[in-house]
């Protein structure tokens, strides 16, 4: 089973994204702060990361930065997922993918499955 790590500081939106991709059939962890990513990942192994871009007062495209300029999670695919930023602005994190909130169920889906195949 193919793992995801949702990293989101709106309790309410990780628990619709936890619902709808254990529903399709993925493992499921989620985070509600970006300053423990690093741990989570190590402990879990996400084979993708959805990342929110506004974590209070930490920025997901910094940390997309970090996670591809490392050794042990550069090829992690990372989804970046925003409301309030659109695809133009996310070049400095470099995101294998970005999808805008609100986000249709099938358009997330679609991302993730098109990800993992390429990372595999």
């Amino acid at each position: 089973m193919r793992r995801i790590l949702a990293v989101d500081d709106d309790k309410d939106i990780l628990e619709i994204i936890k619902y709808i991709l254990e529903d399709s059939g993925y493992e499921v962890d989620t985070l509600t702060e970006g300053r423990n990513l690093f741990d989570r990942i190590k402990q879990h192994e996400p084979d993708l990361i959805l990342l929110d871009i506004m974590l209070g007062n930490l920025d997901g495209r910094e940390l997309c930065k970090t996670l591809k300029n490392q050794q042990e999670t550069k090829n992690i695919p990372v989804i970046l997922i925003s409301a309030s930023h659109n695809p133009g602005t996310l070049s400095q994190g470099s995101p294998d993918d970005f999808i805008a909130k609100p986000f249709d169920i099938d358009v997330l889906l679609n991302s993730i499955n098109r990800q993992l195949r390429s990372a595999a």
